[in-house]
């Protein structure tokens, strides 16, 4: 079925599944121009044998309509301009799948197809044009007045004909594949492009990157809400908000919880109240508790909700902060014709209305009905079980309906915000309710009430007019004013606020020209109207300082000596806040001049200092070779105080070569320069285990690969002097058993990074691969941090009696997920080496049986069962001082890549 309304016209379209064929074999269209009190049957202006699957209404003319057919059995559409009295049918080449109208222009239409074309018509449907093949579903935007220089432009992710996922756009009538064009060259993650407000947004992977999720919640007033599910978390995501250019996000709140829907679409947990600015209700999880929190200025700050003083029959609640609260359900109805578990309305601030309970958790049992007046500070109970509640009259009223699988024949209005209630039978024999269509009933006081008398019996429909109710228009002493706060403070975001609104338990209309009155005056800045600028975390004495990640003096790396750039203080005012005063000039960024850099490029001198000869009437060439296949030449020269500029494309030693002539001679100055690229990261590769005496190679890995000349210093345990190399790999005898600590830095011009790691040393000890069942490869985000934590946990599931030192599981980059297990001996052991051997050779025989058994498992995540198998069925030979060391564990430093920092990058484009 569907249900849509135009002005005073309901269309409903039914269908009727055969179950033993699987499909739908007939459907009928239905019509009502009097708000559903009468209804005429169209099947014969649409054919009788049409069986039709869905109907769109054009968004910005609610008199043109478009019905499809059943592409199971045919593929056309049927177009009305007169509200969905007449139609005439097209047939179609392609099946339609879904529609996009255009946000202003009636005419233009976005079709996609069951196989993945996305087709174009600038007639209403009547005739289509191809624009693109395997386009990702649902990711084709049309463009936005102001922001494209085209209306007609359509952003599209589509895959190529390389096989790889891009992001393109193109005109509609121009869309040939000449026409189009990448705005961003590299590809990108599939399902990732989102195009919303003024801001695009792309996913793409750079080094080893894992899968991470990312939705993009609002991109209102100039500022993203972004939630990001990290690798370590399942069911929760991390609430990212941006700065006003949408390029610099900060953590808001973590673990916010999220679920499926219906149709496999994640959702989180977070709703932002509708009519005020900055507030914001969210779902965290807590020690696998679920605790729901409110925030008013935009996610700075988060509390607990305030349960209710009373119950419904005015018992004390003792419920006390922290340990007991108000807790909401947050999800928004998938379901058009339900009102959603929360909801709130743009025309009436300050109250919503949602389910919940109160205790220690959110609870998916006991659940009943609350509402808020005044924005969220203080809740009242009005149903001990769920109801779907709309907005009647501007929400003046509120209408109530049991959530419940039974018949039911009442329903309940307030005109008080649910202080009480007056019950109205809508039918005389109990219906089971399907859904309830209240749009437009917010300003006609009419809705309409759809389901069935029981389950074979046909469709009813019950028109239920709320106008009588109403007494009569509402009057200026109908009207009172209520004060926005906080827990009493009366500044919210930046603002004093008054709203009006109607009195509880008027009874009165408020009609169409309503429109309530804001009184608005701005507050002084204080410590709550700012928040930690990008890169600074916020502390227990509420001061914002630089993250251990994060050099305040990196703001100015791309600014040029003679320019300014914006110095963060730490603190940002939060945006849309419109407080004035106070801290505001003493938060805000001050502009700095660039601090002074040794200059980019090549500055060469003559010998008598510059680059021209004596003045004279002669006429002065210059020619400069840079060394690296480029050279200039300059004609009649002056003096450049400068000097000339030039971008060298890699790495190295260039000869740079001046040479001046004119009549009277020349003269000629070299320079030797070492280019050098700036070092990122290092990664310094050893062996885990490694024999005493017995000489070790350690790499150090250096991204980017063309660095240029790096030097390398080395140290090793506590020695306090380096070995200094220019070379990458060096290598070391281990005198001292135990745990070896290694260090490297890495120096390139001004840049020093460095990477430490830590090598056990033994005498002998043995070593065996290891694979594991493949779903562990599904869950594997390949970074440092999780291969050291299943190192550990593989770890704890092969040491049952064997002392803990003596095992050691090493997690190797890179999938299919590989490690190497490490039997080392016990400490003390090298004066009894023969009976320690034999100790060794039996803990060996012990975890390996084990193995080769499919005994030895963990459980990565409820569900989820990891079998740890041996990859060889040979064990590894003993290694020894003795013997030639072949062991894997000498060998793995061939088989480690370089395994940079997992990136995220979100590019954003300003259209």
């Amino acid at each position: 079925k569907r249900v849509a309304s135009p002005i005073a016209v309901i269309l409903i379209l039914t269908k009727l599944y055969d179950f033993n064929l699987g499909s739908v074999t007939e459907s009928s269209l239905w019509r009502s121009t009097d708000y559903g009190t009468t209804y005429e049957k169209l099947n014969d202006k649409v054919g009788l044998k049409t069986v039709l699957s869905y109907f769109y209404v054009c968004p910005t003319n609610k008199r043109k309509i478009m019905l499809l057919s059943d592409p199971d059995i045919e593929s056309s559409i049927l177009i009305s301009s007169d509200e969905g009295a007449t139609y005439q049918k097209y047939r179609l080449n392609f099946y339609i799948q879904s529609l996009l109208f255009h946000p202003k222009q009636e005419e233009w239409i976005l079709a996609y197809s069951l196989d993945q074309k996305l087709y174009s018509s600038t007639d209403f449907g009547r005739k289509w044009q191809l624009m693109h093949e395997r386009v990702t579903p649902s990711r084709f935007y049309w463009s936005v007045m102001g922001l494209d220089k085209e209306p007609d432009l359509v952003h599209m992710e589509a895959r190529t004909a390389d096989g790889h996922t891009h992001y393109l756009t193109c005109r509609i009538q121009e869309c040939s594949e000449t026409k189009r064009s990448g705005p961003f060259s590299r590809s990108i993650d599939i399902n990732s492009l989102v195009v919303q407000d003024e801001y695009i947004f792309i996913q793409v992977r750079l080094f080893f990157f894992f899968e991470q999720d990312m939705h993009i919640i609002s991109t209102a007033e100039n500022q993203v809400f972004a939630a990001v599910q990290e690798w370590n978390q399942n069911d929760t995501y991390n609430l990212y908000v941006s700065d006003t250019r949408g390029v610099y996000f900060t953590l808001a709140l973590e673990n916010v919880k999220s679920s499926r829907g219906l149709e496999g679409n994640v959702m989180i947990d977070l709703y932002e109240v509708a009519g005020i600015k900055g507030i914001f209700l969210a779902n965290k999880k807590i020690d696998d508790q679920v605790k729901t929190f409110i925030t008013y200025n935009k996610g700075r700050d988060w509390r607990l909700l305030k349960a209710p003083d009373t119950n419904l029959r005015g018992d004390p609640v003792v419920c006390q902060l922290p340990f007991c609260s108000l807790h909401l359900h947050l999800q928004l109805s998938e379901n058009p014709y339900t009102s959603g578990s929360i909801s709130s309305k743009e025309t009436v601030p300050g109250l919503m209305v949602a389910a919940g309970n109160i205790g220690s958790e959110l609870s998916y049992t006991d659940v009943g009905m609350f509402i808020s007046s005044d924005g969220g500070n203080s809740w009242r109970q009005i149903f001990e079980e769920e109801y779907n509640v709309w907005f009647l009259d501007w929400g003046g009223a509120l209408v109530a309906l049991k959530h419940t699988s039974m018949p039911i024949r009442h329903l309940w209005v307030s005109f008080d915000e649910g202080r009480s209630w007056s019950k109205y039978s809508f039918t005389s024999t109990p219906l089971f309710v399907d859904g309830s269509l209240v749009d437009p009933g917010i300003e006609t006081q009419i809705m309409t009430i759809f389901g069935h008398f029981s389950l074979r019996s046909e469709w009813q429909l019950v028109k239920v007019d709320y106008k009588p109710i109403f007494s009569r228009k509402c009057n200026k002493d109908d009207y009172q004013t209520w004060h926005l706060h906080n827990q009493g403070e009366p500044c919210v975001m930046g603002e004093r606020k008054i709203y009006k609104k109607r009195k509880p338990g008027s009874q009165c209309s408020l009609g169409r020209d309503y429109s309530q009155t804001v009184v608005s005056e701005p507050c002084i800045c204080g410590q709550g109207d700012f928040e930690c600028d990008y890169g600074y975390e916020r502390h227990n004495n509420n001061q914002c300082i630089p993250a251990f990640w994060f050099s305040p003096s990196s703001l100015s790396k791309d600014c040029s000596i003679g320019q300014s750039y914006l110095n963060s203080t730490g603190y940002r005012r939060i945006v849309s806040n419109n407080c004035t005063d106070g801290l505001r000039e003493k938060y805000k960024a001050k502009m700095e001049k660039c601090p002074g850099k040794a200059p980019r490029g090549l500055h060469i001198l003559t010998s008598d200092g510059k680059l021209v000869t004596e003045q004279g009437h002669n006429r002065t060439n210059i020619q400069l070779d840079f060394g690296d296949g480029i050279a200039v030449s300059y004609a009649n020269f002056s003096p450049v105080e400068d000097g000339i500029r030039h971008v060298y494309k890699s790495a190295g030693i260039f000869q740079v070569t001046a040479y001046a002539e004119n009549s009277l001679g020349s003269d000629t100055a070299v320079l030797f320069l070492h280019v050098v690229c700036p070092v990122e990261h290092v990664h310094l590769s050893v062996p885990f285990v490694a024999i005493r005496n017995k000489d070790v190679n350690i790499t150090a890995v250096v991204w980017p690969s063309q660095a240029g000349t790096l030097t390398y210093f080395w140290w090793f345990g506590n020695s306090t002097k380096p070995l200094i190399t220019l070379e990458s790999s060096i290598s070391y005898i281990f005198t001292e058993e135990g745990m070896n600590t290694v260090t490297v830095q890495v120096a390139a011009g001004n840049t020093l990074i460095q990477d430490t790691k830590e090598i056990a040393v033994h005498e002998y000890f043995q070593s065996q691969l290891l694979s594991f069942s493949p779903n562990l490869d599904y869950h594997n985000p390949d970074i440092p941090e999780w291969r050291q934590d299943i190192g550990k946990v593989i770890r704890r599931a092969l040491v049952t009696g064997i002392p803990d030192e003596q095992i050691l599981v090493a997690v190797f980059p890179g999938l299919p997920t590989s490690a190497e297990l490490f039997v080392l001996p016990q400490k003390n052991t090298t004066d009894r080496r023969k009976s320690s051997e034999a100790d060794l050779e039996q803990v060996v025989e012990i975890l390996f049986n084990a193995l080769n058994q499919n005994l030895v498992q963990f459980e990565l995540k409820p569900g989820v069962e990891v079998i740890v198998y041996v990859t060889q069925l040979t064990l590894a030979p003993l290694v020894d001082s003795s013997t030639g060391h072949s062991s894997s564990a000498m060998l793995m430093l061939l088989s480690v890549v370089f395994v940079g920092l997992a990136v995220f990058l979100i590019y954003k484009f300003k259209r």
